[in-house]
């Protein structure tokens, strides 16, 4: 009988012990609102990586979780578009970033909004909404503090067409891509001009 309740007490540890693991690497959420469409949409369920951050540092590209400054709102959830001393300029609806074009295959619509070239301050990161024309991101004059990261989006889960990991878009992807329209449309040139 001893080895019974032994046995129990042992699971039971078991069982609690996992449970807080998880629970201190990983948290699940609920997108709430239209700001990331077309990639994240309201109601979808998705799991966030609490110790990413512990292991590196945030990248352009990444969608993540963070606590807003001056918001009375719950968690917002973001596209990291520049890092600390970026600097940041959206016109002619493109963002630019350290004076370069991004190709962002992920979003909405394109901005229809100017922002004039700033530098991101230190230890801050400029955040953008998918849907750009209809959220409340870094355009309205803000930057996420990076203690106030919470995490990195990882996986979706629910609904279930929505299953799987969630890319990222880092800069040298953005890059490559814009650098390969630039030199389509150079060709494009030559070829109308020869």
């Amino acid at each position: 009988m001893k080895a019974f309740f032994r046995e129990i007490a042992i699971t039971c540890v078991l069982a609690l012990g996992i449970f807080l693991l998880l629970r201190a690497t990983i948290d699940t959420v609920i997108v709430v609102g239209i700001s990331m469409e077309p990639s994240f949409h309201n109601s979808q369920r998705l799991i966030v990586s609490k110790v990413s951050y512990r292991l590196h540092e945030p990248e352009r590209g990444d969608v993540i979780i963070f606590q807003p400054t001056g918001h009375e709102q719950g968690d917002f959830i973001k596209r990291i578009i520049a890092l600390p001393n970026d600097t940041v300029e959206i016109k002619m609806e493109a963002v630019y970033v350290n004076g370069i074009k991004l190709n962002e295959p992920y979003i909405n619509n394109s901005p229809s909004y100017t922002l004039k070239e700033q530098k991101v301050p230190k230890n801050s990161y400029f955040v953008l909404g998918d849907n750009r024309n209809k959220s409340d991101d870094s355009h309205n004059g803000w930057v996420v503090p990076r203690q106030n990261i919470l995490g990195k989006v990882w996986l979706s889960i629910w609904p279930p067409e929505d299953w799987g990991h969630i890319p990222g878009y880092p800069l040298a992807k953005q890059l490559t891509s814009s650098i390969a329209e630039y030199l389509a449309g150079e060709r494009l040139i030559y070829n109308i001009i020869r």
